[in-house]
């Protein structure tokens, strides 16, 4: 039996990167640790979106967290260091490694990661692209 996709047809040429990112997605649905996304409105007048991920990493220091960027995916992960001294009579806070996946537009950087008040904030901006129109030439043979 043949699956059938909406990317399957033959006018939607070059877009299987963008099914197998659908399935991916689909896929990757931990709600650990909640997170925000947000438009930044004083970017817009200067020609660029800017957004804003927020994620709740409390507990976390600034040496447990990484934020990086591979292809088009923005990666966050978390990895706390047990500190053995430490005799919890209750423990309520997670402390479990995490990681974050989101996939970024064709454009989209990242240009800065803040982290306060258990708060980390990573902002995001896309360039308004440049409409290109590139005249092709018909060559004729004989």
């Amino acid at each position: 039996m043949t699956r059938m996709t909406p990317f399957a047809s033959p006018l939607l040429l070059g877009f299987d990167a963008m099914e197998k990112t659908l399935e991916r997605l689909a896929k990757a649905n931990e709600g650990y640790p909640p997170y925000n996304i947000e438009r930044i409105r004083s970017g817009i007048a200067d020609g660029h979106e800017k957004l804003r991920i927020t994620l709740a990493v409390a507990g976390f220091s600034e040496d447990e967290l990484d934020v990086t960027t591979e292809e088009n995916q923005l990666v966050i992960r978390g990895r706390q260091i047990e500190q053995p001294e430490r005799d919890y009579l209750h423990r309520g806070i997670a402390a479990r490694q995490f990681q974050r996946v989101f996939m970024l537009a064709d454009g989209m950087e990242v240009s800065s990661a803040l982290l306060k008040n258990g708060l980390l904030s990573v902002d995001l901006v896309r360039p308004e692209p440049q409409r290109v129109v590139r005249k092709i030439n018909i060559s004729v043979s004989d």
